[in-house]
């Protein structure tokens, strides 16, 4: 298959994968600082009402999957390794909360002096997030990641 512009796809798509990084990694990090500045205790209380075991505890490792693997995102650092709890947190979510809700992630309910009211959000976002990180395991974190880095050097080394 010929790309429509294949200088650019040639030159730039080695990037997508930063942009991808980007998103992700900024998203998990903001999910898990407002978790942490909430506190561990109010999350684990909802954790509890969705019937999910050891609530305290799982607050604690949602917290840390997305500030960690957040921060691990965005810097292209051990991201196969970091996919796996990362995409577990995105499935858990998506059966324990927003399945029930459908696909949607914007639902308008009405819009008033106020503002825009929306609904319970769906999976949606939840999809993209591990589409993401599907595509990061499959094409590598690409150019400035560690990730990259340590390959560099590792090869290097070999005789």
């Amino acid at each position: 298959m010929t790309a429509l512009f294949p200088t650019i796809e040639s030159r730039y798509s080695q990037w997508a994968s930063v942009l991808l990084r980007l998103i992700v990694g900024y998203g998990f990090m903001a999910h898990g600082y407002a978790k942490l500045v909430r506190g561990s205790e109010n999350f684990a209380h909802i954790l509890g009402a969705l019937g999910v075991p050891f609530p305290l505890l799982f607050s604690w490792v949602t917290i840390l999957v997305e500030l960690v693997g957040g921060a691990a995102f965005l810097l292209g650092a051990f991201v196969s390794l970091v996919s796996i709890p990362s995409v577990v947190v995105l499935l858990v979510a998506i059966v324990t909360v927003h399945l029930p809700n459908g696909f949607s992630s914007i639902k308008l309910q009405s819009v008033d002096a106020m503002g825009a009211h929306f609904g319970q959000p769906g999976y949606e976002t939840d999809l993209l997030y591990i589409a993401c990180i599907g595509a990061l395991v499959l094409c590598g974190a690409g150019p400035l990641s560690l990730d990259k880095h340590f390959a560099g050097r590792l090869g290097a080394r070999r005789p």
